[in-house]
């Protein structure tokens, strides 16, 4: 077994209040994924993805099908 698999199942078996202090100082374990880097990465990846790409055309067609139906957003909604 080699040593990614023992942490996998380390972290596995914590609790869940343990696995969420852990979630907390992953940035820090891990400073790629909390870093511009990795944003850039994901914003330059152009691998199709049908299925997602799917949702968002279905939900582009029912909005303009019926535009009322949704909500507006504001910026106000995020505070």
């Amino acid at each position: 077994m080699s040593t990614a698999q023992q942490i996998e199942e380390a972290i596995r078996g914590l609790e869940k209040t343990e696995r969420d202090k852990l979630l907390e100082h992953l940035p820090q374990l891990f400073p790629e994924l909390a870093g511009d880097a990795e944003w850039e990465r994901i914003l330059r990846d152009d691998q199709p993805r049908q299925s997602f790409s799917a949702v968002i055309d279905s939900y582009e067609a029912r909005l303009s099908a019926k535009p009322d139906a949704y909500p507006k957003v504001a910026e106000s909604d995020f505070n």
